[in-house]
């Protein structure tokens, strides 16, 4: 990572208050670029347009995703924006590119019933004699919370004990831009992170989830523990803590709540972003009429 790199990054960190998924994220994405570019990178100012033409072109011939594409090339612009802004640069080569069309993907969701399923496997799928007796109530906490909050993985990791209030039935989350909202918890998931914190014997300041060493679960961890459960289990498909993201809106709003209010307990920052659980609900409608009526 060179000067102009770094200044970026404390830019993203300090003054925009990005994730630290964001900052790793765009910083992969300008470290993919100068890599390929190989000995042909001098510095960022020296880069034309046709350079990011032809990175985009390879992309688009081994079939990358055009969301991934599309988050590549926003890293370069926004890093390009901030060129201009600081002074650093007076030319944005990145100004002409066309980029591919955002693909609308609906996103993939578990049934009730499947959820149900996952949400028992913790108690049920055999630990080592080795692991420590509260690691099983740990992970159905995780999952509960996951189901009962729709947080986001970054939002799960930072949390502390302190963030739950036992009394008031609530969690305080920090999202994205370091904002912070007031979520309700579901008593199904209360009572799995009572029963876990007091086993694990957790104080008031310690991370809320821990591994066997006591340290503050990382967001791969959480991921490997979801793979875990799902070939324990008899899902068809993986499952990500953003998948969990979109069963919680998605049960929400099919069970009658409001589009503002999951946008609330989201945390999006515009409704056109909570909107897309609204085609999702309606092709489940769809899907299931085509099942049940005799002349669909």
């Amino acid at each position: 990572m060179n000067e102009l790199e770094k200044e970026f990054q404390r830019y993203l960190f300090v003054e925009k208050q990005a994730s630290p998924h964001t900052l790793e994220t765009y910083a992969r994405a300008l470290r993919m670029f100068r890599e390929w570019m190989g000995e042909c990178f001098s510095d960022w100012e020296s880069c034309q347009p046709d350079h990011f033409r032809r990175w985009l072109l390879e992309g688009l011939k081994e079939q990358k995703s055009s969301a991934t594409l599309r988050l590549r090339f926003s890293a370069l612009r926004s890093f390009y924006g901030f060129l201009l802004q600081k002074g650093y640069s007076v030319v944005n080569p990145m100004g002409e590119l066309s980029m591919p069309k955002k693909q609308d993907s609906l996103p993939v969701i578990l049934t009730i019933d499947q959820m149900l399923e996952l949400l028992e496997l913790p108690y049920r799928v055999p630990v080592p004699a080795s692991s420590p007796q509260w690691l099983p109530y740990r992970d159905a906490a995780i999952l509960e919370l996951f189901y009962s909050c729709g947080l986001r993985l970054s939002e799960l990791v930072s949390l502390n004990v302190h963030d739950v209030s036992f009394s008031r039935k609530v969690l305080k989350v920090t999202g994205k831009g370091r904002k912070q909202r007031i979520l309700p918890v579901g008593d199904p998931a209360l009572v799995a992170l009572d029963t876990y914190i007091g086993m694990a014997g957790l104080g008031g300041h310690s991370p809320l989830f821990v591994s066997r060493l006591g340290k503050r679960l990382s967001g791969r961890s959480i991921e490997m523990l979801l793979d875990k459960y799902v070939r324990a289990s008899s899902l068809p498909f993986s499952i990500s803590p953003h998948k969990l993201r979109h069963t919680f809106a998605t049960h929400m709003l099919e069970a009658g709540a409001d589009l503002r209010s999951v946008q609330e307990l989201l945390g999006h920052a515009s409704l056109s972003t909570t909107q897309i659980y609204t085609h999702v609900t309606r092709s489940r409608l769809v899907e299931a009429y085509k099942k049940a009526h005799p002349r669909a």
